[in-house]
């Protein structure tokens, strides 16, 4: 192998000088150094500290000094991949006067938004990866640059707990955000949604609860969930106006008691409540007290209405009814069908109608309603019990089913609306039936030969974190 010793190697001609040829690699000896070969993946630092903001340019470094205040540095516009620039913090004062790193068009960390560097003596170099994920940090820091944002809104009754927001609608109205945040915020909101309960009907079925669909609570701090939140992800927001649905109670029967045709023929439903996609549905209404042969039981007025949760089973006439009937069913609920589910089916009500002129109880949102207890008791059946919460910082029950109603002579002990603000009592009267809570979906109880309870209205809860 030859060696040549020169202190200088220049073209003979032109400017260009070749080192080997294709497929050859150039090596330096062992502990050797080069210079003017350019970068080898790290930056050329500018040592003259910068106290403005600048621009910065790819390949360089930049000492900031933010003794005097913040400092804007914009990244260069347009980067090509592979480009490369840092930023450290000269004085030690970015905790107090922090660096903003002006993303100049490009995304950083995979977000549209500006960075931040805010810790006394931190630094960071940043490389431009490709349009979506922009700007990346690759030096051996674990805090992330990207700014941290938070859920900006308005709307509703608004109250905070904490470091976290709660905005609760009792009636329509407008969630609107103004700031979607970041992941390194907050960009989720939790949810409580809870639809109106069910009206109950005369000597029949109790009104079922309104739909009760509820979020984890994981994006906006812990607090106690029912049952139906566990494992349900939050929302996420963006920056637009979320119209919001707060469901109506359905009303009950009118009383005295008449033969058919009345005015509602069976307990009329509750209204549904809406919060972005989430829908909650009403509950389904109490089955009635008169139907025609030859299957009474069956009769679309007997049964209990489906809904969030069903409505309990009615009551036929006895002059159509036939012995050995079986009973008049519930109405199904969480229809339409959402996991987890939104509710549970209403109790049965009356078979024959020879003596029990009973109904069943409405389904709750943590159970079912109770059934009609067979003669020579007769007593209607209870309303489902409901489910609580703490999503607006103090436990409530909401989503209890409607007691069904009764006309049994002598009374039996009366039957209870379920808890959770549901449907009261009913019992041998005449009595009026117990209408449904406000605001918690409770479904309205059933009565003895006087108007029978309208269900409770829903309510729309929103919580998130904001600082």
């Amino acid at each position: 192998m030859s060696k040549i010793e020169v202190n200088t190697v220049a073209p003979q001609c032109g400017t260009t000088l070749t080192l080997g040829e294709s497929g050859d690699t150039v090596t330096l000896g062992s502990g050797a150094s080069q210079s003017g070969f350019g970068r080898t993946g790290t930056v050329n630092w500018d040592t003259t500290k910068k106290t403005a903001g600048f621009t910065g340019v790819s390949g360089n470094g930049y000492f900031i000094d933010t003794t005097s205040g913040a400092i804007t540095v914009n990244l260069p516009a347009s980067p090509s991949a592979g480009d490369i620039m840092a930023l450290a913090d000269y004085a030690g004062t970015a905790g107090t006067n922090a660096i903003t790193v002006g993303r100049n068009g490009s995304n950083i960390e995979g977000l549209a938004d500006n960075a931040i560097i805010n810790i006394n003596r931190e630094s960071k170099t940043l490389v431009f990866v490709d349009a979506t994920q922009g700007w990346l940090p690759v030096n051996d820091n674990a805090d992330p640059i990207s700014d941290s944002k938070f859920v900006t809104a308005t709307g509703g009754t608004v109250t905070c707990s904490g470091n976290f927001k709660i905005h609760t609608f009792t009636g329509p109205g407008t969630f609107c955000v103004s700031c979607a945040g970041n992941s390194q915020g907050s960009s989720t909101v939790d949810y409580l949604v809870v639809a109106g309960g069910g009206g109950g009907y005369n000597y029949a079925g109790g009104g079922g609860a309104g739909g009760y669909r509820e979020s984890s609570g994981a994006a906006s701090g812990c607090y106690a969930i029912s049952p139906l939140g566990a494992g349900v992800s939050a929302l996420p927001v963006s920056v637009t106006g979320y119209p919001i649905t707060v469901g109506g109670g359905g009303t009950g029967a009118p009383g005295p008691f008449s033969p058919l045709p009345v005015s509602c023929a069976v307990g009329n439903p509750g209204s549904n409540s809406i919060f972005s996609t989430i829908t909650s549905t009403g509950g389904g209404g109490g089955g009635g007290y008169s139907a025609t042969a030859p299957n009474p039981n069956t009769a679309p007025n007997v049964v209990g209405q489906n809904g969030g949760s069903g409505g309990g089973g009615g009551n036929p006439t006895a002059s159509s009814a036939t012995p050995g009937n079986t009973p008049a069913a519930g109405g199904s609920g969480n229809t339409p069908s959402v996991s987890p589910p939104q509710g549970n089916n209403g109790g049965t009500g009356d078979s024959d109608n020879s003596a029990w002129r009973s109904g069943g109880g409405g389904g709750g949102a943590g159970a079912t309603g109770s059934n009609l207890t067979p003669s020579p008791s007769g007593k209607a059946g209870n309303g489902g019990n409901g489910v609580a919460s703490s999503i607006n910082g103090t436990p409530t029950s909401r989503g209890g089913g409607g007691g069904g109603g009764t006309n049994l002579t002598p009374a039996p002990s009366s039957s209870t609306g379920g808890s959770g603000g549901g449907g009261g009592y009913s019992a041998c009267g005449p009595q009026a039936g117990t209408n449904g809570t406000a605001n918690t979906g409770g479904g309205g109880s059933g009565s003895a030969n006087l108007a029978s309870g309208s269900g409770g209205s829903g309510i729309v809860i929103i919580r998130y974190k904001f600082q």
